[in-house]
Order: structure tokens, then sequence, then C-alpha cells
């Protein structure tokens, strides 16, 4: 399974970001697909995930500002990240959760956002 982030790296504050996760080798209909970030000098913060039925769940602090979907057309889920501040400059990663273990077992590269104000 590979995973591939793509977007635009320079976002304006008060915008949505706006990242899509290419999958190929595995169907975005199996297992959870995630989104994670991690600031400059900071850990790793889980944003949320789609399942494999197209539920989603999102992080408390950010559950306001994000909305994950999905193109099983396309294999892609897409993170949306609206308003965003000088503090949600990161990585932005891609991952997959295996649905037998809960635990990640395949990652994008990842790609970096900065925000502009």
């Amino acid at each position: 399974v590979q995973l591939q982030e793509s977007g635009p790296g320079l976002v304006k504050a008060s915008q949505t970001l706006s990242l899509t996760c290419t999958v190929s080798g595995g169907s975005i209909t199996t297992n959870y697909w995630n989104w994670i970030r991690q600031p400059p000098g900071k850990g790793l913060e889980w944003i949320g995930w789609i399942s494999y039925s197209g539920s989603t769940a999102y992080s408390p602090s950010l559950k306001s500002r994000t909305s994950i979907s999905r193109d099983t057309s396309k294999n892609q889920f897409t993170l949306q990240l609206s308003s965003v501040t000088p503090e949600d400059p990161a990585g932005y990663y891609c991952g997959k959760v295996l649905t037998s273990t809960s635990l990640f077992d395949y990652w994008g590269q990842g790609t970096q956002v900065t925000v502009s104000s």
C-alpha cells in the first residue's frame, strides 16, 4: 500500500487548507484512513479519520474546523481545515490504520504546509 499527500504548501490565514491523499495498492473501502500533523518542534497530532464505510471521527480540538471526505472512484480521501491560523503550519501526513489491530501500518511521506498572513 502506498499513500501520497498532495495540495498547496502555502495557505493564507483565515482560508481553508485542502489536502488529498491518493492511495494505491489498497482500497479505501477497507480499514481506516487518517490525517495526522506534526507542527515544527512538536509531537504528532491526530486530526481525524474516515472509515471503510465513509463514517468520520475528528479530534475534539479540531472538530469545529475539520472535514474529511473521500472519492472511492479515485481511491482518494481529502482533508479540509477551515479558518487556518498561525498555529496550523505543520507537516501533514495521511496514514492507514488496520481495522484488526487499530495500529498504523502505512504512512504517506507527508507534505509541509505554511500559513501566510
